[in-house]
């Protein structure tokens, strides 16, 4: 009896191991057919957006990343580097095209070696983060390239992996740049695939931001777009081509994607203006950067105060009728760019001191919109407030405002340095935060229905249109942050967003191509920006005062824990035998 009760519970646990077997066996076959993958994590931290698998998928030859985050790092940047290594085993489950290597940069004993890798990366476009690394009491510097080279087709591209951003708290910063990866590495991938890129104009003719100073913009956008300089001129064929040489009603496509319009001084011709509507009535894209208010530093080189007027460049109404008000007003900001202010002199030498100028407000963004979202602060010149007004079918979201101590002066505006002589009184500046730069996406109503000219609304070669394609623009109140300085001494430019007398570089650069991104992209790529990873960090305050608490609990719990299942289990079989 006992025997066959014995066969029977082997021939039992033979089948069971049999069917275990067969199962997994199925489930291999069907997996081999049926590509799947599960993300059990609260925040789909690691699906992959339908955008970028689509490109994955479509990639006819390797990438390859050489990623420089390896060696000895602290537990942050380990991070960044195992989060960079998981992004890129999911971007290889979806293409077996994708290929990467981590590699140490310092890995050389020899620091002539090191150096000249240093050298390599940063004429590459990598940019180093210089790091005092405490070990045992001793302090050492560490330099390290966060960053990768994507290689596709014997084309190279850098990609900055950490997104450093002003005042920030580190741990921060390291979310940011870790939500940013699937976007940053796709990113990557798009423009070096796609050999065909975009036309984008920048209008000139009514006092614009000169190619000079807009330099670095034009040379950064040109990785994305083809760019081009664009006079309209009252000429039909400034913005737009006609399909075919028949002039008889065939229909007239743009000839950008985007139109960039910055700073303008002057008044637009009103045979300019309806151009530029019928331009977006056709689709495109445009970003307004406008200055309500005309004020340049410029003029306080020869006096201590200028004055600040109304800068009437005739878009007031166009704009209106788009669903926005750029206000008559510059906003003043406690959150300010320091500005060097000569307060004596030694010898020959004239001594400066660094004082917070609060018509340049520094806008840090708050919102979580992929045009913004983990974006360092932005450096600002006179800039305005805008009001969002009714506009049918047309959706308004606030990209920018300034900190919630922020105060409104209305045209004419006196500017005046005197200012930096006292502290500011905190109760002048309670007119909460002020919106600076808004986007605007729908269906357009064009500005000139019901007060066409005759003999426009009959000419068929103009093709007039009433209602827009679906379309977007973006509006900022301000002209000047477009533009690049130059080195103040031997007048070279410097990058955009970067401050020579702070020595501070802000996030302008990325904020325009940002946006330009936003406007031309119609894959959805860049929409992965708005994810977001939840930062979930230890309660440093607990843990300095429980630290002795917490070791204990995690060093001797788990111990008691296995001897005290040890001993039920113990007693547990010890009763069954004992019954036996």
């Amino acid at each position: 009896m006992v025997k066959s009760k014995k066969r029977d519970i082997k021939r039992n646990n033979l089948l069971q191991v049999g069917l275990g077997i067969v199962i997994i066996v199925l489930i291999n076959i069907i997996a081999s057919f049926v590509f799947t993958r599960v993300d059990l994590t609260a925040e789909k931290r690691y699906s992959l957006s339908p955008a970028v698998k689509t490109m994955l998928k479509g990639l006819e030859d390797d990438v390859f990343f050489r990623v420089y985050l390896d060696g000895e790092l602290p537990s942050g940047f380990r991070r960044l580097a195992n989060e960079t290594r998981d992004m890129l085993n999911e971007f290889r489950a979806y293409s077996d095209h994708v290929h990467f290597e981590f590699i140490d940069p310092s890995a050389s004993p020899n620091s002539r070696e090191r150096n000249d890798t240093y050298r390599l990366l940063a004429e590459q476009g990598l940019q180093p983060t210089d790091l005092r690394v405490t070990n045992k009491g001793e302090s050492s510097q560490l330099i390290i390239f966060p960053g990768t080279i994507v290689v596709y087709r014997g084309r190279e591209l850098p990609v900055q992996l950490l997104m450093t951003q002003l005042g920030q708290d580190p741990q921060k910063v390291l979310n940011n740049s870790i939500q940013a990866l699937e976007y940053n590495l796709g990113n990557a991938i798009d423009k070096l695939i796609n050999t065909t890129k975009p036309r984008v104009g920048i209008l000139e003719g009514q006092g614009e931001l000169s190619g000079e100073k807009t330099l670095d913009l034009e040379d950064a956008l040109s990785e994305y777009y083809n760019v081009e300089r664009v006079t309209i001129n009252g000429k039909i064929n400034s913005l737009t081509i006609r399909l075919t040489t028949d002039s008889s009603g065939s229909p007239l496509v743009n000839k950008y994607k985007a139109l960039i319009i910055a700073g303008p001084e002057r008044r637009f011709d009103d045979r300019d203006k309806f151009l530029i509507d019928q331009f977006i009535m056709r689709g495109g894209r445009v970003l307004w950067m406008i200055d309500p208010v005309f004020a340049k530093m410029d003029s306080l080189q020869q006096a201590s105060s200028t004055m600040g007027v109304a800068n009437d460049i005739n878009l007031d109404e166009m704009l209106f009728n788009y669903g926005v008000r750029l206000n008559k007003n510059l906003v003043m900001d406690m959150s300010a760019l320091q500005i060097p202010v000569k307060t004596g002199q030694v010898g020959n030498q004239p001594q400066f001191d660094f004082f917070p100028w609060y018509f340049f407000p520094l806008v840090t963004p708050s919102s979580n919109h992929p045009v913004v979202n983990g974006l360092n602060a932005i450096k600002t010149e006179f800039i305005s407030s805008i009001d969002t007004v009714e506009a049918p079918g047309v959706k308004k979201t606030v990209l920018l405002t300034t900190s919630p101590y922020s105060r409104i002066a209305n045209a004419p505006v006196l500017i005046d340095l005197e200012i930096l002589r006292d502290e500011p009184d905190p109760r002048m500046y309670n007119s909460g935060a002020q919106p600076v730069a808004v986007l605007l996406e729908g269906e357009f109503t064009s500005a000139y229905l019901f007060r066409l000219p005759p003999e426009i609304e009959l000419n068929k070669e103009l093709g007039f249109r009433e209602k827009s394609e679906p379309t977007r623009m973006i509006v900022i109140a301000d002209g000047d942050i477009a533009k690049n300085q130059y080195h103040i001494t031997q007048k070279y430019p410097l990058p955009l967003g970067y401050d020579q007398f702070t020595g501070l570089t802000f996030g302008n650069k990325e904020l325009l191509i940002n946006i330009m991104n936003y406007l031309c992209d119609d894959s959805g790529l860049i929409s992965i920006r708005s994810r977001e990873l939840k930062l979930r960090l230890l309660d440093m305050t607990k843990l300095a005062s429980q630290r002795t608490l917490w070791q204990i609990l995690n060093v001797v719990l788990p111990i008691l824990l296995i001897i005290g299942f040890g001993l039920v289990k113990f007693q547990l079989r010890r009763k069954k035998y004992a019954k036996k």
